[in-house]
């Protein structure tokens, strides 16, 4: 600042002036429609496309700049909006997208415009976040590329290459929450895509250093990724600058992503597979027709052969990827001290009164308020740190500014979880069980949950990420500073988890939220298009915020033992059931009586003698 003083003023305005002159606003119009695709050339279906055209457009912008983005809903039959899944939203959590917690669904017809700054940098995706469309195809990458990352001057190229599973029908058209699939059993893909194609090749240079940007868009599966004959250099994870760290493998859960140096080899003979293989322990059954091992190709020669790769393992947990909890951020961020705040939630998964399959955190299964939650805040006065008026259902969590959070998740459930929380990263300072042949160790066990008076030592600089997977029957526990006010979603990133209720909300700052928040105008019309309440408690009561009568609320859960109507129904049950044998003995008994004076009418008939061809004409004369 000193040299800055001594300068003259006129280079002091210019060098100012320089520096603004660098962040840009970067637009992007986004008409939302109906379009057709055939990404594995298996069937041809309607996905939602963006100005008429999917794959959908990457979004790229430089750290600093300004992204614009003009939303129209032109699909016609169904509500949507926006997630830049990652982005922070630093004072603009009504920029975050998911409906019904920072603004209302965008009905067909309407226009939503988002406008926010990005002071962070890395590998990111766009996806919707209303009504559990993105399986649909509404997805892509989100570039925001950084001159003066300590990486920059590594590499010559980058490439980007996203992941995903594909389902030949719509979400709509999925019978999941259903009677039919009582035990929540989650939607088998039909193919799993990359860069939203089958059998890609991606062109390289020879002795050439790339940054290649991995993106796991998928709904559902997990993916393992390697490339044949060569070697990964992690340098960041979820946005996150890494210390570079070798591997061979990585595994990406749904909604995670990472960075690397990849240099190429020093020749142009032979192309190599890049390999992508699901993570079968997902799925609860696998048609004989799914490919779980797909390839595509690092292509040093177009006119070399494509060889496809062939998977040694007998299943996909024998695979050992990189453990990502041992990744250490570039920045060196220390542990945080011990929690001011400290939440313990529990994964279980169970059926409601009405048979069909949910997802539980502690016992309450996500179920949307009347108001979006962030509007609550916004019209809630002093009444805004009170977790009440936000309803049970959300599972509200209200954080002081600044304070220390450590979560504790733990997991009842069979299945692994990748939980992702929104408006930030978090340190991940304990997991068990540990990836690779240890990740499903406890499967077969009871749950093993976190216990605080013993568990290995937490690590000094702990990695961060803004996605992390919870082992079956394992647990993780993850510490964040709640320094971002704003409205912030918890939830498993499985889409159809969070279509079963896998989800709860973080009010943090509320009064901070009145101060540094302003919606537009704009949002609040698109709530009046869609007949959704801006103001009020979760129950939209705008009298008495405390009063929560007439909130969205979860259905009884199955009883422990015989209800008053079912011991009725299974006395009479049991009555049928006795009637019926003592009827079916009763006839047995006599139908041979009958048969005996039926035998001796016959004999008083006729004495002649009949051929044994000509029974059946005796029979008919009798």
């Amino acid at each position: 600042m000193a040299k800055l003083a001594q300068m003259h003023p006129c280079l002091l305005v210019v060098l100012l002036f320089a520096g603004w002159t660098l962040a840009k606003t970067v637009t992007y119009d986004f008409n939302v429609s109906w379009v057709n695709a055939n990404p594995d050339g298996l069937l041809e279906r309607k996905v939602i496309g963006i100005n008429g055209q999917w794959p959908l457009p990457v979004i790229e912008v430089d750290k600093g700049d300004r992204l614009v983005v003009n939303m129209y809903n032109g699909l016609g039959d169904k509500n949507a909006s926006i997630h830049f899944h990652g982005m922070y939203q630093t004072g603009t959590s009504d920029m975050d997208g998911p409906s019904m917690i920072t603004q209302c669904p965008i009905v067909p017809g309407q226009s939503f415009t988002y406008n926010f700054s990005i002071d962070q940098n890395g590998t990111y995706w766009y996806h919707c976040h209303t009504d559990f469309c993105y399986p649909d195809g509404y997805r892509q990458a989100l570039i925001v590329h950084d001159e003066d990352s300590y990486f920059r001057d590594l590499y010559e190229a980058e490439l980007t290459l996203t992941v995903s599973d594909w389902y030949h029908d719509l979400v709509e058209d999925i019978r999941f929450l259903s009677l039919y699939n009582p035990t929540g059993a989650e939607p088998v893909p039909n193919s799993f895509l990359m860069n939203d194609a089958q059998k890609s090749s991606f062109p390289v240079k020879p002795n050439t250093t790339y940054l290649i940007r991995f993106i796991n868009i998928a709904a559902f599966v997990g993916q393992y990724i390697y490339i044949e004959d060569h070697t990964f250099r992690i340098v960041e994870v979820d946005g996150v600058y890494t210390e570079p760290a070798e591997a061979d493998m990585l595994y990406l859960a749904a909604a995670q992503r990472y960075a690397v140096l990849l240099t190429t080899k020093n020749s142009t003979e032979k192309n190599y597979p890049i390999v992508m293989v699901a993570d079968a322990e997902l799925l609860d059954s696998i048609a004989p027709t799914l490919q779980l091992n797909n390839t595509n190709w690092l292509e040093y020669n177009a006119s070399a052969p494509h060889v496809e790769a062939v998977v040694q393992v007998d299943s996909s947990a024998d695979l050992v990827p990189f453990d990502d909890i041992n990744l250490i951020p570039s920045d060196g961020m220390a542990l945080l001290p011990e929690p001011d705040h400290e939440i313990e939630v529990t994964v279980v998964m169970g059926n409601l009164r009405n048979g069909i399959g949910y997802a539980f955190l502690n016992d309450i299964t996500f179920n949307a308020p009347q108001v979006p939650t962030l509007y609550t805040v916004m019209s809630s006065g002093n009444l805004s740190t009170n977790e009440a008026i936000y309803g049970e259902y959300t599972q509200p969590m209200v954080l002081k500014h600044n304070e220390v959070v450590q979560l504790v998740l733990n997991n009842n459930d069979t299945g692994a979880h990748p939980f992702h929380l929104h408006g930030r990263n978090f340190q991940v300072i304990d997991r068990a069980p540990a990836y690779g042949k240890h990740f499903y160790d406890y499967h077969d066990i009871d749950p093993v949950p976190f216990d605080p008076n013993n568990h290995s030592a937490f690590p000094t600089v702990p990695s961060r990420r803004d996605t992390f997977v919870v082992p079956p029957h394992g647990h993780y526990v993850i510490r964040f500073v709640a320094d971002n006010p704003g409205v912030w979603l918890f939830h498993c990133h499985i889409d159809w988890h969070l279509a079963q209720g896998l989800a709860m909300v973080f009010i943090e700052a509320p009064d901070a939220i009145q101060l540094t928040h302003h919606i537009p105008q704009q949002h609040y019309d698109v709530c009046r298009a869609a007949g959704v309440p801006i103001e009020g408690n979760a129950a939209a009561n705008t009298k008495d915020l405390l009063d929560l009568s007439g909130q969205n609320t979860q259905l009884p859960g199955l009883p422990s033992g015989f209800t008053a109507r079912g011991i009725v129904a299974f006395v009479f049950s049991c009555i049928s059931a006795f009637l019926g044998m003592a009827f079916i003995i009763i006839y047995g008994l006599s139908e041979p009586q009958a048969l005996q004076k039926k035998d001796s009418a016959d004999e008083d008939v006729t004495h002649e003698s009949v051929p044994a061809g000509n029974a059946e004409q005796k029979t008919a004369a009798a």
